[in-house]
């Protein structure tokens, strides 16, 4: 997986509904290549996803599965609760737009075991 920057910045008053923190926002292309995964992780604040190409198969915290083709979108909630995956079970390489938006300070993703369910 790989993930090329586009954009990013900061605002001073917080966007987030939760906080009224600074917020840091983030616009990346992201590539799995194929038989590729995010691994399992969870985000601190939300993210905003439009699959550009390819199809990405994502497992959910209580291992449902969403499959989202070219042209869908999708957002993942904040929070450890909502630890997922994300993998290219497709020939061609999955792209992502994603637009992060997170407490200020911290990182886009974080590491996670998977779920009691997936082990």
């Amino acid at each position: 997986m790989s993930g090329t920057i586009l954009a990013t910045g900061t605002s001073p008053d917080g966007i987030m509904v939760t906080s009224r923190q600074k917020t840091d926002v983030a616009v990346l292309e992201i590539t799995i290549a194929t038989g590729g995964s995010t691994g399992w992780h969870y985000h601190d604040g939300e993210v905003i996803a439009v699959v550009k190409s390819g199809t990405l198969t994502r497992t959910l915290h209580d291992c449902s599965t969403e499959v989202t083709f070219v042209g869908g979108s999708f957002v993942e909630p904040a929070g450890r609760p909502h630890v997922h995956i994300g993998r290219n079970l497709g020939s061609e390489p999955v792209v992502l737009l994603a637009t992060y938006v997170l407490p200020a300070g911290q990182p886009r993703s974080q590491d996670a075991p998977p779920p009691q369910c997936a082990r």
